[in-house]
């Protein structure tokens, strides 16, 4: 049997480097990792319309993330693409779980929490911009796991409490009912390259901080992106400790070899300049066939709908089966 683990990606437009090494990477390495690992990837767009107002944006962007995980490498022999949206059994199971879902959980989420400090700080009303969605959307994405029976969630660090509230809602119905149904998720903790990648200023890579470097640029944009990194006040010639956010990101994309050669060029002084357009090469040599393949996904899109229909279509069974069950057990289906 097979372990089915799940990845959710939220469309919020193309991804940069700091999603392709802190997510898309690690993904596709785990998927190689065993060949008895099943992957399901899908686009978060529900979770979308938190923030999302214009459709066609929307629509836009599911396209782009969809074309960017494909050109990068998503291995659809062991994987599976799919659009929450076309996934209608996981809001019904989402209003099933909010029925066992305790407000103190809620009041406790992340993302909540942080819009409560944010409007604080701002001597606002704590609950300016709190919809229902951003609210109870940790219950969605319990609901995005327990309809699939993964048994792993690959997250980053600060990702583990969604995990963990889609545990512990799946063991509170199992209380409640007495009768288990889903597969209790584990988080999968991402190390290595799923660590964050420094961005253009050195804070964290991240397009609310605007210091990202997109994918997919064309090589100018590329270097003139990459050469406007932020240094210190070192001179052309003086040696230079190895650290810092260009070595981070040479790291990220060079071989062991490649990053010793580069550490002992920093410590002979090779300059600022040398280092971006040796940074700016590597990366441009990895990202030009994913380039080209994005390129060619959209402008034949329908060859990204297929996909997403195909991904739908192989989980719509076990979301069926596993919705079916949880409505015998609850009441909700006249026949048990």
């Amino acid at each position: 049997m097979s372990t089915r683990w799940l990845t959710g990606i939220k469309p919020t437009g193309l991804p940069h480097l700091g999603n392709l090494v802190g997510a898309m990477k690690p993904a596709f390495e785990l998927l190689k990792a065993d060949e008895k690992q099943e992957g399901l990837f899908f686009i978060a767009d529900y979770h979308a319309l938190i923030d999302e107002r214009c459709g066609d944006v929307l629509r836009s962007q599911v396209l782009e993330v969809a074309a960017a995980w494909l050109a990068c490498g998503l291995d659809l022999s062991r994987a599976h693409l799919y659009l929450q949206s076309d996934i209608p059994e996981i809001l019904e199971l989402q209003w099933i779980l909010s029925c066992l879902t305790p407000k103190g959980v809620m009041n406790r989420s992340h993302a909540y929490k942080a819009r409560v400090q944010e409007n604080a700080q701002a001597q606002r009303d704590e609950d300016r911009g709190v919809s229902m969605g951003l609210y109870g959307y940790p219950v969605l994405m319990a609901a995005d796991i327990l309809i699939a029976q993964a048994h792993g969630v690959p997250v980053g660090s600060d990702q583990r409490q969604h995990v963990e509230v889609a545990r512990d809602l799946a063991e509170r119905f199992h209380h409640a009912y007495s009768h288990s149904v889903f597969t209790l998720p584990q988080a999968y903790v991402l190390q290595g390259e799923g660590g964050v990648l420094p961005g253009i200023d050195g804070r964290k890579m991240s397009k609310s901080y605007g210091n990202h470097i997109p994918l997919f640029l064309s090589s100018p944009q590329l270097r003139k992106k990459i050469m406007k990194i932020a240094t210190d006040s070192s001179g052309t010639q003086d040696p230079k400790e190895p650290r810092g956010t260009l070595l981070e990101l040479y790291r990220a994309f060079a071989t062991e070899q490649e990053t010793a050669v580069m550490i002992e060029a920093y410590r002979e002084g090779i300059s600022w300049g040398d280092v971006k357009q040796a940074l700016y090469v590597l990366i441009d040599r990895e990202l030009a066939p994913a380039r080209e393949a994005y390129k060619d996904l959209m402008a034949h899109e329908q060859r990204i709908h297929e996909v997403l229909d195909e991904g739908a279509q192989a989980l719509r069974s076990v979301a069926q089966n596993t919705l079916s069950e949880v409505k015998k057990v609850v009441g909700i289906l006249r026949k048990p």
